[in-house]
């Protein structure tokens, strides 16, 4: 039993000393050396049958390599290997890939191979087609152990192998319409905890609309916004193919930042639209006056879209929108107007205090085709009160 801890503790000491060891290498000063390899290169090995093999990248899902390690003093180190190409010996024009490996046999992802030289080709060449016959291709390896602390402890090259006949051929990316997109800027949201700049608003989906999205917000003076498919997704003027300002807003790029600017406050409905091109998805932004209708039962029963009887009232700045008061009884049915799409494509409900967007076939009304929960009752004098910055509303 004795014998037993004594031996635990042992190994726990030298862990100790090892750590320590370890972390006192990552500081060069003249007591504690920089972590070195005691050889500063290894070798890549030349793929069996390089010479009368044609590699058909695009065909193929890996290209396998193996080395030998960088020799670390003896101790088995975890190093990462990443992989260099180049259309010349001399690395004058080269990529690193992005994956790395952490072993000694490596299957290299064959179709970021093929992206990595075709981007090479064109630095060089510029917008030429890519010559449809094999031809040499360098690589080497770069070799590193990184400690738990995510610093780089030593840097080793490996010689340089060339395979004689690769083919590398342009394929177009499969292009799907995106599914969400958001924007963010200096007046969106309500600046609370997260602040303006922090808070990615997400814009509703236009229900039967594929990749088409649509929100109402308030953009004031000279107010600028980003924005992505995805929180933190920071795009700007230049990632939008086109701009269609119907509201004279004066969308135009922001000086030195590239954010998108509008000179002219207000409020604002953004209809987003996509098409998918050859090699990227295509976004247009639709700019219309802000506009949302409540319709249907507690409006009397008026089925008409964009009744301006019944168009909720802006307020004059950032604030809360009012419809006029009810007269009938009956569930909310209530949208924000975009042109060109029918009322109930962009129709919301209040769910939990908050803006519920359509997404579901409602051939009947919420209660029986979505769930009794998103079905809000009113009477005759109530109102509709939304706040659209923050998408949150009540009757009462």
């Amino acid at each position: 039993m004795n014998k037993k801890l004594f031996n635990i503790g042992r190994l726990f000491s030298f862990l100790a000393v090892a750590a320590l060891m370890l972390t006192a290498c990552e500081k060069d000063d003249k007591s504690n050396p920089t972590f070195k390899a005691t050889s500063p290169s290894f070798t890549l090995n030349v793929p069996a049958n390089a010479a009368n093999n044609v590699y058909d990248l695009v065909s193929s899902s890996t290209l396998e390599l193996t080395c030998t390690q960088p020799n670390y003093n003896g101790v088995p180190y975890v190093t990462q290997y990443h992989v260099q190409v180049a259309l010349s010996e001399d690395f004058s024009v080269y990529r690193e890939l992005e994956t790395p490996y952490t072993t000694a046999k490596m299957g290299v992802d064959a179709y970021e191979l093929n992206t990595a030289i075709l981007d090479i080709f064109h630095e060089i060449e510029g917008d030429i087609e890519y010559p449809a016959e094999p031809r040499p291709v360098y690589i080497r390896l770069r070799a590193n152990v990184i400690n738990m602390a995510n610093t780089v402890l030593d840097e080793a090259m490996s010689n340089t192998i060339v395979l004689p006949n690769v083919l590398a051929t342009f394929k177009a990316p499969e292009l799907s319409y995106p599914t969400s997109c958001y924007i963010v800027g200096s007046s969106i949201g309500d600046g609370g905890d997260k602040g303006y700049w922090g808070y990615w608003k997400p814009m509703a989906p236009v229900y039967g609309g594929e990749g088409e999205f649509y929100t109402l917000v308030y953009i004031p003076d000279g107010g600028q916004f980003k924005w992505g498919e995805a929180e933190n997704d920071w795009r700007g003027f230049d990632r939008v193919a086109k701009f269609d300002d119907q509201a004279n807003a004066g969308v135009h790029e922001a000086a030195n930042d590239g954010n998108i600017e509008f000179s002219n406050g207000g409020w604002y409905t953004i209809h987003v639209e996509t098409a998918l091109g050859a090699t990227e998805v295509a976004w247009t932004f639709h700019i219309y006056p802000g506009a949302a209708y409540v319709i249907g039962n507690a409006a009397g029963g008026d089925w008409t879209d964009s009744n301006a009887d019944w168009q909720m009232t802006a307020p004059a700045g950032d604030g809360t929108w009012e419809s006029p008061a009810f007269t009938a009884g009956g569930e909310l049915r209530a949208y924000i107007k975009v042109p060109g799409r029918d009322w109930w494509k962009t129709e919301f409900t209040l769910y939990n205090g908050g803006l519920y967007f359509r997404t579901a076939n409602i051939p009947s009304n919420w209660a029986e085709d979505v769930g009794a929960e998103y079905s809000v009752a009113c009477s005759a004098g109530q109102k509709l009160y939304v706040n659209f910055s923050t998408n949150t509303g009540e009757v009462k």
